[in-house]
């Protein structure tokens, strides 16, 4: 048994590294003075700097980029939790005709690629609405999320009858269950909804540069696509721009995820029912 748990421990263990592999060296890639893409590279002796840094820092607005993408990302969440309780519960817990079939269409929907729409949601949001050149005609497009609604829609499927029984008798009204009863005792799946769907605006860049060509609106992912692809390759080590470019748009994701992830845990759902 002992040797059992060594070898699934070494597993473990060597599996970690090839994950976080990437990771490292990425960053170490960002921090060499000059480019260097052998296996040596990985395990660099010395000539580490953080001009790859500074130079993103002096050819952008870092500062004013970071804060574009957490408005962006901050009400692409916002939008993500109010739609999917609002839409997740009334799945769960209202009973409607087509339902059923409500709810296999919105799986259908993860399987479509938002490339695939984009070009009819820019006419509609753009031409039809005329938000181009706002965060609101950045967020719109993602404010429902199929994932989202599914995890809440599960989590409303799993809580005990009881529980919205007694609240009816009392005469609650549907609302008034969702607010005093549903949430919270949903917080767990509000933090898996966040973490689940967060990556996805903050790396998002085609829909925001193709809504606004006004770099004080766009957010640090289209500001650093635009660095790469215009200015990175004119730099002393194009690699070490590159990556340093890619280490400051996952360093914001890591550290939340860092953060959270102890309490990125289930609840005990039936706590809140008498014996």
């Amino acid at each position: 048994m002992r040797t059992r748990r060594v070898w699934s421990t070494a597993a473990l263990f060597v599996g970690a590294l090839v994950f976080l592999f990437p990771f490292y060296y990425m960053v170490v890639g960002s921090l060499q003075k000059k480019p260097d893409t052998s296996i040596l590279g990985a395990l660099p002796l010395g000539g580490l700097t953080f001009e790859n840094y500074t130079a993103i820092d002096s050819r952008v607005d870092l500062l004013r980029s970071l804060a574009n993408s957490a408005i962006f990302t901050g009400g692409v969440l916002l939008g993500t939790v109010v739609f999917g309780v609002l839409a997740g519960y009334a799945l769960a817990r209202l009973h409607f005709r087509g339902r059923g079939t409500l709810f296999a269409v919105m799986l259908l929907v993860q399987i479509v690629p938002f490339q695939l729409l984009i070009i009819p949601i820019y006419v509609l949001v753009v031409r039809t609405y005329g938000l181009a050149d706002s965060y609101l005609g950045m967020m719109a497009p993602f404010f429902i999320n199929s994932t989202a609604v599914f995890v809440f829609r599960q989590f409303f499927v799993q809580l005990p009858e009881d529980l919205f029984s007694a609240a009816a008798l009392d005469g609650a009204g549907e609302m008034r269950i969702l607010w005093s009863v549903a949430l919270p005792l949903v917080r767990p799946a509000i933090l898996t909804a966040l973490l689940l769907t967060f990556i996805g605006p903050w790396n998002e860049f085609l829909w925001p540069f193709l809504v606004t060509k006004d770099q004080s609106l766009q957010p640090l992912a289209v500001t650093l696509a635009n660095y790469i692809s215009n200015i990175a390759g004119r730099a002393t080590n194009p690699y070490g721009a590159i990556l340093a470019g890619a280490v400051v748009l996952a360093a914001p994701a890591v550290a939340l995820f860092i953060a959270f992830q102890k309490r990125f845990t289930a609840a005990e759902l039936s706590s809140g029912v008498k014996g």
